[in-house]
């Protein structure tokens, strides 16, 4: 099979590897369309310094070389027993475990589910993960109920796109920032009712605040958590999932427990998350936002696009 593979320095070269062979309770799966996800920057930059050469890629949907099912991969391995967090033996596919940037995958058949009606192989290859991180960061850790008002950073990532669909679905009132008038905007279309553009303002929790109060604040910025606490009520909550932005802050104590505040980190999700993720799915009436799919020899290319100016999720046509 053909699969992209990521090399010593970071070189990605698409090139003639072996067949997948599925071992006991694992399935073939002839992979249709692969997600590009922010992590599979960190493994080819080596940020995770997993043994290469690596098939990268946690996205794909396809079809089940034994059964014909059209499936869509849950990329959450070996979560463990708890729900409030991953065992020892977790990983997200795509490293150390080869992922989806291929013609051909081996999984274990707890990891393929059902690709949802009347969805496309790209919208099907679009949403496990960043719709896993997303419902966990919400629901799961962020306890978002119908009527509180939750503030996305960041619009226009597949996480965030999808935090908006999904938030909305839930009978929430939906706020995002960007430096971006046009992705608030965009945002907008898919059911916020504002945002505010940190670029334009020396003060944007300020901004956010004269919006109304905030109950829920999910970051993937991570340089921001102090100014995400500024933006919540007392007694709200901020949800942690990424570093974008910078690994290290500098936190007020003080205000933080005079607020009776809560800072929440999540990661991925569990087989729990992912059903309910799919429940809601099942009953939407939103599609993932698709920025673009490139041919499988662009992969390069595509991971270039993906560190730059974007709405939505980027694919690879495995085909």
């Amino acid at each position: 099979m053909q699969a992209v593979r990521v090399h010593e320095g970071g070189e990605l070269r698409v090139e003639d590897v072996p067949d997948p062979v599925p071992g006991p309770g694992e399935a073939l799966v002839e992979l249709r369309r692969a997600g590009l996800n922010r992590r599979d920057l960190l493994v080819t930059g080596g940020v995770y310094p997993f043994p290469l050469p690596l098939i990268p890629g946690s996205d794909g949907a396809g079809v089940r070389r034994d059964t014909g099912e059209e499936v869509v991969i849950f990329p959450s391995l070996r979560w463990g027993d708890r729900e409030d967090a991953f065992g020892p033996e977790f990983e997200v596919l795509g490293g150390p475990t080869n992922g989806t940037f291929a013609e051909l995958i081996a999984l274990p058949e707890a990891n393929l589910y059902p690709r949802p009606d009347g969805w496309s192989w790209e919208e099907a290859a679009a949403f496990p993960l960043a719709g896993l991180t997303a419902y966990r960061a919400l629901f799961s850790r962020g306890g978002l109920r119908p009527g509180e008002t939750v503030l996305v950073l960041g619009a226009g990532s597949g996480v965030s796109t999808l935090a908006v669909q999904l938030a909305t679905q839930a009978g929430a009132r939906v706020l995002v920032t960007s430096s971006s008038d046009e992705k608030i905007a965009r945002s907008q279309e898919l059911g916020a009712e504002a945002g505010v553009n940190y670029a334009d303002t020396e003060d944007w929790p300020a901004a956010v605040k004269e919006l109304g109060p905030v109950d829920l604040v999910v970051d993937s910025v991570g340089a921001t958590w102090q100014q995400s606490l500024a933006c919540v009520r007392p007694g709200g909550r901020v949800v942690v999932f990424g570093a974008t932005r910078g690994t290290e802050v500098e936190l007020q104590v003080r205000p933080f427990y005079f607020g009776q505040l809560s800072l929440l980190g999540t990661m991925m999700g569990s087989a729990r998350d992912f059903d309910g993720l799919l429940r809601m799915v099942d009953e939407a009436s939103w599609r993932p936002v698709v920025d673009a799919v490139l041919p499988f020899a662009e992969a390069p290319e595509a991971l270039r696009r993906l560190e730059g100016d974007h709405f939505g999720k980027l694919l690879l046509d495995c085909d």
